[in-house]
């Protein structure tokens, strides 16, 4: 069904906080041109009503299909192994609750691990190894091991560590979002770019 530009935007999760059918009321709107004066668009601002988030939409005219969106909820590439995909989706989808969403962000790290071949020993020893193998960058391995020591800190209760904060759950979730871009998205992207190239005619 089409987004349409209206007093409530009727998005299926809130870009900022992943709550599910979110109440997204407008609170803002104008409308611009080129320099020209042509191109002319419709703006309204919606404000989740649960976390005061704030998102951008814009039309040919008010009651009109929204053309462009801003946050855009994350999206999971299909190129992802179907695993580390569907953990992947889960800690997107629970944002609101931040320490779940960064359990699951470190569980789609191992899987994306696991399908690259790296699966004894400890979390701990496999991204040092992935690493080691150049199959990720040593700062991602740094960060791998934040999104781990995070990930611990919920699962085992640490009496030290405070509740996360849905941005400190944001930042778990974006790694993983951008680990799985590095080792699955852009080598595919690569590896499809080279073989149409072979099969474009000279």
């Amino acid at each position: 069904m089409a987004l349409i530009l209206g007093n409530q935007l009727d998005l299926d999760r809130c870009p900022h906080c992943a709550i599910d059918r979110p109440t997204l009321i407008a609170v803002f709107e104008t409308e611009t041109n080129n320099y020209w004066g042509g191109d002319k668009r419709f703006w309204r601002v919606y404000c989740c009503a649960r976390c005061g988030g704030l998102v951008t939409a814009s039309a040919g005219g008010h009651g009109n299909r929204v053309t462009a969106c801003y946050p855009q909820p994350a999206e999971i590439d299909p190129t992802l192994p179907e695993k580390a995909a569907g953990y992947l989706q889960q800690a997107v989808n629970s944002l609101h609750a931040p320490a779940g969403a960064i359990m699951l962000a470190a569980s789609a790290v191992d899987a994306m691990l696991k399908a690259k071949g790296y699966k004894d020993e400890t979390l701990y020893r496999r991204i040092d190894k992935a690493a080691d193998d150049h199959c990720i960058t040593r700062e991602m391995a740094l960060w791998a091991h934040e999104v781990r020591i995070d990930a611990n800190d919920q699962r085992h209760s640490d009496e030290g560590a405070s509740l996360p904060t849905t941005e400190e759950a944001r930042r778990c979730v974006d790694f993983a979002l951008a680990l799985g871009q590095f080792m699955f998205v852009l080598p595919s992207r690569v590896q499809k770019g080279l073989t149409d190239a072979k099969q474009a005619p000279e």
